[in-house]
């Protein structure tokens, strides 16, 4: 994953005219291509696109969140001559900011930033170009050659106005993922369409009731069913701009087929990751629409799924719709701090994370955006013996993300989980909550500085 090509549309977003926000800061700040509130410290050399700091000696500073974590200790393990100062944090996950907090803090006090840095999120160039944080990676760090084997667009997402500001970890397309021998016992077969999916569902309910065929509960689910229907409730389509809409028959049809199997407790509202679910529904899971890391992060590592029971199939798509679409949920990226005093060892690290077999290839959990360790992924996944088939689905629905869903500033796993989950929990329905979601999307989008049109 020319191999996979990821229609991830997360345009291209810049943030406010320049000018402006260079007009707010402080006077006796020297500005230089580092940014308001960093860089400018005297003896800084303009290199690469940006001027950096004087380079010293001393532990490079790398934060990840914890999945993570294994590629850092990996790294140290395998380069023992480089000192490491690996700082574990949130990831922002769910949209939680940490990152972005932090570095206004450390834009004020002047010191503090990471050298390189994790993020579970696709949207931090929205803020860390401005910021002054995020380093320019294709004027001369990271080679020609190595950018043009990431998956086709898959750094679109850290691409301001030509310049790359960040790599992207893993590709996240979702597929339908199946328990192979439970669905043979019921005597099931493996739905391709949205109306075979529901057909299937009801019978579930009505045959085997308690197992499920899918999940409703996580603050990502409409990032799974909501984006493969084509729903347009997050089309980013300018720098500052997005188009709101989450009404439309594409997104009202999902929502009833989701309201059904809510209804006849086919489709969980407990997340994944809940002790609910654990303790209750980890064995009851029949199908699972879901990314491409829910193969090892859910099934295996949460679940404790057995080997030779889960396997990956397209996700469904309605009928007539000769144009396949699937959603996405994640795909980190790593950031280079233009702060960093340390900037050869930075890159090194970010090229050896995002593209070497031995972490990407051979131990990542989620499908890589480098497209070489992608089909080293691949192979390796085929070779442990968990999976009950090939995760060719996987390679296909990299091509297959629906381009008219962005990556804003602002977080719909957020709002999601802030309007829509827990309307879930006390009984109303996903379609009775769609007009509230556009709401929150728009005062969220517009409190983020963006024009919203609906």
């Amino acid at each position: 994953m020319t191999v996979n090509k990821p229609s991830l549309s997360q345009v291209r977003v810049v943030s406010n005219r320049r000018s402006a926000w260079l007009a707010g800061c402080a006077a006796t700040v020297v500005l230089t291509a580092a940014g308001c509130g960093g860089g400018g410290a005297a003896g800084t050399t303009t290199k690469d696109g940006f001027a950096q700091v004087p380079q010293k000696d001393g532990a490079l500073t790398v934060w990840v969140d914890a999945t993570r974590l294994d590629s850092a200790k990996l790294y140290q393990k395998l380069h023992p001559d480089v000192k490491l100062d690996i700082v574990t944090y949130d990831g922002n996950a769910n949209g939680s900011n940490y990152l972005q907090t932090k570095v206004q803090l450390f834009n004020r006090t002047r010191k503090g930033w990471p050298d390189v840095v994790f993020s579970s999120q696709s949207n931090e160039v929205t803020w860390a170009v401005d910021a002054g944080f995020a380093a320019p990676l294709n004027k001369g760090l990271i080679p020609p050659a190595t950018l043009g084997r990431f998956a086709e667009s898959a750094n679109d997402v850290c691409t301001v106005s030509g310049t790359v500001y960040c790599l992207r970890n893993d590709l996240s397309q979702a597929v339908l993922w199946y328990n192979a021998p439970l669905l043979k016992r019921f005597g099931y077969q493996v739905p391709t369409t949205w109306e075979e999916y529901e057909q299937l569902g009801k019978k579930v309910a009505e045959e085997h009731p308690g197992y499920l065929v899918g999940d409703a509960g996580d603050s990502f689910a409409p990032e799974i069913y909501l984006w493969a229907s084509k729903c347009g409730a997050n089309h980013i389509i300018g720098p500052k701009s997005v188009s709101v809409n989450t009404t439309s028959e594409a997104c009202t049809k999902m929502a009833r087929l989701m309201d059904v199997l809510i209804k006849n407790k086919s489709l969980s509202i407990s997340g994944v990751f809940s002790t609910d679910f654990g303790k209750n529904k980890a064995d009851k899971v029949l199908l699972m629409p879901g990314p491409a890391w829910f193969g090892g992060a859910v099934f295996k590592d949460t679940l404790k799924t057995p080997a030779k029971h889960i396997a990956a199939a397209p996700i469904p798509q309605w009928q007539g719709d000769t144009s396949p679409s699937t959603g996405n949920v994640g795909g980190g990226t790593w950031l280079l701090s233009q702060h960093s005093a340390h900037i050869k060892a930075a890159t090194d690290f970010l090229k050896w994370v995002t593209t070497d077999n031995a972490y990407q290839g051979e131990k990542a959990p989620g499908f890589p955006a480098y497209a070489p360790a992608a089909e080293t992924w691949l192979k390796e996944q085929d070779a442990s013996g968990y999976f009950a088939g090939d995760l060719s689905a996987l390679k296909d629905a990299a091509s297959q993300v629906w381009p008219g869903w962005g990556s804003g500033q602002f977080s719909q796993e957020a709002i999601w989980a802030a309007t829509v989950k827990p309307a879930l929990t006390q009984g109303k329905t996903v379609e009775s909550m769609l007009p509230a979601w556009q709401n929150s999307v728009v005062k969220y989008a517009k409190a983020n500085g963006y024009k919203v049109s609906q």
